[in-house]
């Protein structure tokens, strides 16, 4: 989701346009900073093979795994002495960046700048190594200008990005009704507005835009401005699951620290199981991270809706990314991508074997 500053935004896009490989994806929230979040190491606490494990992820409510697992400092318990540093992002490509700098060593970030950054380094860089959330994306309009899918013909929608994740699957949704757009410009049977999430709401308050195709927390602020939920993205998914955010690694530190990257993914496997056993206390807990990472908290119409359209889950839905990616190439915004080997599930695999759970798979994307 895009929170970035407008001068970044015009940067990153002049950037992405001369590129073949075009998925973006960017965060709520406030821009790249190092911080200390979350459960102090315990006094005599035995260390893993590392000092330190370098954590990232947005200030966003899709990445509530990660921030309800270090506020409520279950990620650091399952790494014991080895501390946990924190940075915050507001943009896929710049969580890449630090990831390919040695910055982070893992984090928490949408699907479509996973297969960019994997794509663009050859297949070096990373590998995602689990789920965490699903949903939480809606197409939300003015019920006074469209009261039906067919109305949005010849509207104004916004999306935040060009080629972002949400661009990718609204691109894609208007191909599937036969309308034609212009995948750059966003000309055509539909107006594509991209417009960054944090001014999209004061968009749609002046009648700029018709609507949005957005991630949560964006889509229920616009239903407090007097939008309406239109569909929900989930609707058009198999189980009504898609990937929305995910777990990366390097893969030089999944190499020599595969110990610290099992204790975090036992983390956060254990952090959804709390999440889904504590539903009201993990709202109220990621909203008091939000709070601490942007000085400002979720108001209950905009926090409670917003949590309730995404699923926590360890399962990364592999078969989803592979399906945004060719969305993508439908579209004309990514050259065809070799993913095989974007997944190494081994770790996760065998947390969720000594949790009990079932194994997951990676739908034919996977190392092995």
């Amino acid at each position: 989701m895009s929170a970035a500053r407008p001068l970044t935004a015009l940067r990153t896009l002049a950037a992405l346009v001369a590129l073949p490989l075009l998925l973006t994806a960017c965060g709520y929230g406030s821009e790249s900073a190092d911080d200390e979040q979350g459960a102090e190491v315990s006094a005599g606490a035995e260390k893993l093979s590392a000092d330190e494990v370098k954590i990232g992820y947005f200030p966003n409510l899709t990445h509530a795994t990660a921030l309800v697992g270090i506020e409520q400092g279950l990620l650091q318990k399952e790494l014991g002495g080895t501390k946990i540093k924190t940075s915050t992002f507001n943009a896929g490509p710049s969580e890449i960046e630090a990831l390919n700098a040695g910055s982070i060593d893992i984090g928490w970030i949408g699907p479509s700048p996973s297969i960019n950054g994997y794509t663009k380094s050859g297949g070096k860089n990373l590998r995602i190594i689990g789920g965490s959330a699903s949903g939480g994306v809606k197409l939300v309009v003015n019920p006074k200008k469209i009261k039906s899918l067919d109305d949005v013909k010849g509207k104004k929608i916004a999306t935040p990005q060009l080629g972002n994740t949400q661009d990718v699957a609204f691109l894609n949704w208007i191909a599937e009704q036969g309308w034609k757009v212009d995948a750059q410009s966003g000309k055509g049977d539909v107006s594509v507005v991209r417009t960054d999430n944090k001014i999209t709401p004061d968009a749609y308050k002046s009648g700029s835009i018709d609507g949005a195709w957005v991630p949560e927390p964006t889509a229920s602020k616009l239903v407090t401005e007097g939008a309406e939920v239109l569909l929900d993205e989930a609707d058009l998914w198999p189980d009504k699951k898609f990937v929305i955010t995910n777990i990366i690694v390097s893969q030089s530190f999944l190499k020599e620290h595969p110990d610290v990257v099992e204790a975090v993914l036992r983390g956060s496997v254990k952090t959804n199981k709390w999440i889904g056993d504590n539903p009201d206390e993990a709202r109220t807990s990621a909203n008091a991270a939000l709070k601490k990472l942007t000085g400002k908290e979720l108001p209950a119409d905009v926090l409670d809706p917003a949590w309730e359209s995404i699923t926590f889950l360890d399962d990364p839905l592999a078969a989803t990314l592979d399906a945004q990616a060719e969305h993508a190439v439908q579209a004309g915004l990514l050259e065809k991508p070799y993913l095989k080997g974007i997944y190494d599930l081994g770790p996760l695999n065998k947390v969720l074997t000594d949790e009990g759970g079932d194994k997951v798979g990676a739908a034919g994307l996977g190392t092995e």
